[in-house]
């Protein structure tokens, strides 16, 4: 397997545009699935998850073309991609596709809505968690579906005529769950309404785009989802939003190391929570009119206490970069993870760096230090691969990243983005 090796040290100087987010991207191209004519994405992400999904896609019969970059567009944009699923010939999405990607089970929502059946293997993906998917078959339950597991794959059938509207009111807020529900919303007979919605920027960005394509769907960005089911929808065009976690992970590693980065592209409501948090560390954040500028030359890193909580909170998706900026914090810090009950795999390897952390439940503290030193690492998930990436970019010394294919799942060009700002930082091939 490839690895990262990087000699730490280095402030990062300079732009860093900010791809377009896998966590919007999936489930719009997912979307595709809910009409027989093209949808249009602009600025998808070059990445190993989009990869995986277009392979599904591809069996379940959608024709998808990935078109050249347009004169004067600026490098380093996303892919423009067209995804047409003209006519569906297979509703099953096999265990050898899915078992490699959460976000895949989401196919199970629109299959059921056009084709009235679905037989989706149960998911797979990092191991953070449990994540079960009781709660999308419960919100497919009340919109008249019938559910049976049969050797390891979800069955679901509509009743006759297709899935009817009903209330679907979500115990605990699930991104997965509310993204299924509201495109299976979509071609059902008559108003469903989802309750405790999750309402992350890339459900909005996935509603609208809904919308776009003949949806009628009110409260998007609230708790509480409205969707008028309509016979058919048509093609839109529509554009990824940039990602809030690539930017706030940048923004810590700029934090990190110091220094001054413009993060091109980034839209500071996406991430208002972690973007206060980042500034109690005592980070210059200064909104601009074509991104954040992230500046700390020479202060220290004050220490902070921060629990992961769905959007609007801070997310949990940056609790290991965050954990990485604080253990070279002049103080002590405690993280609280709420949302995943298996997502500190990534302490052992940062205390490999020197940093001292302890963990007890789902608490973990953390005591800074002046320096870290550079380490062979493991990488365990993705997110936690960038924040020992982070962390090799300010120890003193040389670190290795081992098993960075986590990394390529979620983070577009990492090593030329942060080289071109002066990190010494390459891939090693395997």
């Amino acid at each position: 397997m490839d690895r990262i090796r990087l000699v730490g040290g280095n402030e990062l100087r300079g732009e860093i545009p900010i791809s377009g987010a896998k966590n919007a991207a999936l489930p719009l191209m997912i979307a595709s699935l809910l009409s027989d004519e093209p949808l249009v994405l602009h600025n998808v992400p070059r990445l190993a998850d989009v990869k995986q999904l277009e392979r599904i896609l591809e069996n379940h019969g959608v024709d998808i073309a990935v078109h050249g970059r347009r004169r004067g567009e600026e490098e380093g944009v996303g892919q423009r991609m067209t995804f047409h699923a003209a006519d569906i010939v297979d509703t099953t999405a096999p265990y050898d596709l899915v078992s490699k990607m959460r976000a895949s089970f989401w196919v199970i929502g629109p299959l059921l809505a056009r084709c009235h059946e679905a037989r989706v293997s149960l998911p797979g993906g990092c191991a953070i968690g449990t994540r079960p998917v009781d709660l999308f078959l419960t919100g497919l339950r009340a919109l008249g579906a019938s559910i049976e597991i049969d050797e390891g794959y979800v069955v679901a059938r509509a009743p006759a005529g297709g899935l009817v509207g009903a209330t679907v009111n979500f115990p605990k807020v699930s991104v997965g769950a509310t993204h299924t529900i509201l495109m299976a919303a979509t071609l059902a007979k008559g108003t469903t309404v989802i309750e405790n919605a999750a309402q992350e920027p890339e459900i909005t960005n996935v509603a609208e785009c809904l919308v776009a394509m003949g949806a009628k769907i009110s409260g998007i960005g609230t708790r509480t989802l409205t969707i008028e089911g309509v016979e058919r929808l048509h093609g839109a065009t529509v554009e990824v939003i940039p990602d809030r976690i690539e930017t706030g992970t940048f923004a810590m590693a700029a934090a990190m190391t110091g220094g001054d980065v413009l993060l091109r592209g980034a839209r500071a409501d996406h991430l208002q929570s972690a973007l206060t948090i980042l500034g109690q560390t005592g980070v210059e954040l200064i909104t601009e009119s074509n991104g954040i500028r992230v500046r700390r030359n020479g202060s220290p890193i004050l220490p902070v206490h921060v629990e992961t909580e769905p959007f609007p909170g801070f997310p949990t998706d940056l609790q290991a970069q965050f954990m990485a900026l604080m253990t070279m914090s002049n103080g002590i810090s405690e993280i609280r993870e709420t949302i995943f009950e298996n997502r500190y795999m990534h302490v052992a390897e940062l205390v490999r760096f020197g940093a001292d952390i302890s963990v007890n439940g789902q608490v973990a503290t953390i005591t800074g230090k002046s320096q870290l030193k550079g380490a062979q690492v493991m990488a365990t998930d993705l997110r936690a691969s960038v924040s020992l990436v982070i962390a090799g970019l300010a120890a003193k010394g040389e670190t290795v990243v081992n098993r960075i294919y986590h990394l390529d799942r979620g983070f577009e060009r990492l090593e030329d983005k942060l080289s071109r700002c002066g990190a010494e930082i390459e891939r090693l091939a395997g």
